[in-house]
């Protein structure tokens, strides 16, 4: 999902999102690891989802790092 479809969802969707990639990232893992993954770049996929929705959920809090 691109920045600006994560951007037009509420914080509550994003936060929820996030956890159901996070049980995915982990369920592919697993699954890597028994040799049961049936599509092994979803892994990649939903790492760079995830990291998109914890990037919208930073953006949103208003916080800088620098």
């Amino acid at each position: 999902m691109k920045a600006a479809k994560w951007r037009d969802l509420s914080e509550e969707e994003v936060i929820q999102k996030a956890r159901e990639l996070s049980e995915e990232i982990f369920n592919l893992r697993f699954q890597l690891s028994t040799g049961m993954a049936k599509n092994p770049s979803r892994l990649s996929q939903a790492r760079r989802d995830l990291a998109r929705a914890n990037t919208v959920l930073r953006e949103r809090k208003g916080g800088s790092r620098g």
